[in-house]
Parts: structure tokens; C-alpha cells; sequence
């Protein structure tokens, strides 16, 4: 089992699967929610709180990316608001075949759900870690 502590390693665990893979990629936003009250807006503005809106999702296959600059940069040009990236794997059945996950993946982050199942990057592309 590959340990996945960067953008290239988990390329390099995707591409060495024995069934082809296919990332799913959830581009987030950090916001307040619409009825935040005064305490809430501080600790937003301070760094802290808020919740996490999805703004784009993709899927590809590990042959369709190079680095996390390059993720970064198309990711960019679609919507530059996103704060930090989720990201699962499934075995590729096509774009069709993602729908589904992603949409769980969506419904995780929209509700607050279990996130520490998905890998996370912030703009920089670190790892983020979920407890």
C-alpha cells in the first residue's frame, strides 16, 4: 500500500492500481452561512468557522493531470474562489459512472457529513488532515 502524503503520491497510488482509476475532485469555498449572527462573522474574518460550499467538481483519470499547480490553474480558470479541494477515487467506468459519487461526495461536504474518508489540499497543495 502506497502512503499518500502529497498530490504526486496519490497519482502514483491511483495509476498503480490493478483496476484503472478515475479522481473526483470537489473544488470548495469557505463561507458563512446566510443566517450568521455578529460572533459568528468575528471568528469567520479571524479564520475560524464558517462552512464549506462546493463550487466545482470534475472528474479524470490519473493520466489526465500532471501536478497540483496544473489542477490548480484549470481549476482557476473555471472559478478562482476555491479555498480547498476534496478528492476520492473509484474504479473508472467513465464520467457517467462518477455522477453518483460525486454527488454523495457534494452531499458530505453540503451537510457536514463524514469529509475524513476524501483526501483535502488546500491552494498550496498540502495535505489536509480531517479528524
Amino acid at each position: 500500500m502506497t502512503a499518500i502524503t502529497d498530490f504526486a503520491s496519490l497519482l502514483a497510488a491511483a495509476r498503480s492500481q490493478s483496476a484503472a482509476q478515475r479522481l473526483l475532485f470537489a473544488f470548495c469555498q469557505r463561507r458563512l452561512h446566510d443566517d450568521h449572527n455578529a460572533q459568528e462573522a468575528e471568528r469567520f474574518a479571524a479564520g475560524e468557522g464558517g462552512i464549506l460550499q462546493p463550487i466545482l467538481c470534475v472528474d479524470k483519470t490519473p493520466s489526465q493531470l500532471g501536478d497540483f499547480s496544473a489542477l490548480a490553474a484549470d481549476a482557476d480558470a473555471l472559478d478562482a474562489r476555491w479555498q480547498l479541494v476534496f478528492v476520492a477515487a473509484v474504479d473508472d467506468g467513465g464520467s457517467e459512472a462518477a455522477d453518483g459519487p460525486i454527488k454523495r461526495m457534494v452531499q458530505a461536504i453540503q451537510t457536514g457529513g463524514d469529509v475524513a474518508r476524501y483526501l483535502a489540499f488546500n491552494r498550496d497543495g498540502q495535505l489536509l488532515r480531517f479528524l
